[in-house]
């Protein structure tokens, strides 16, 4: 059976001289793109739950939940229930997508 995988529904919330803040939105049963960035970045779960899929671990993460995300490390979410994210980036962080 092929996982379904999802573009997620993003939203700016703030861009600053040094960092920018995304909302990233899941749905439930479904992954986001697998990815990877050149840079650390930080996710923060706000609302529902998901699986973080990072270096072969599966990590559950609730509402108040943080991960310090790796360069060069690629990752993948799943949702639990619907979920959002805020993702505080530098920017000039670049992404590379597998899927």
């Amino acid at each position: 059976m092929m996982k379904e995988v999802i573009k997620p529904k993003v939203k700016t919330l703030a861009i600053g001289e040094s960092f920018t803040t995304k909302e990233m939105n899941g749905k439930k049963d479904k992954f986001l793109p697998e990815h990877s960035s050149n840079i650390e970045s930080v996710i923060f779960i706000h609302e529902g739950e998901c699986i973080l899929f990072i270096n072969e671990k599966e990590i559950v993460m609730k509402p108040g939940d943080a991960f310090t995300i790796p360069p060069f490390i690629k990752h993948q979410f799943k949702g639990i229930t619907d979920f959002k994210g805020i993702h505080f980036m530098p920017n000039k962080i670049e992404f590379e997508f597998f899927n």
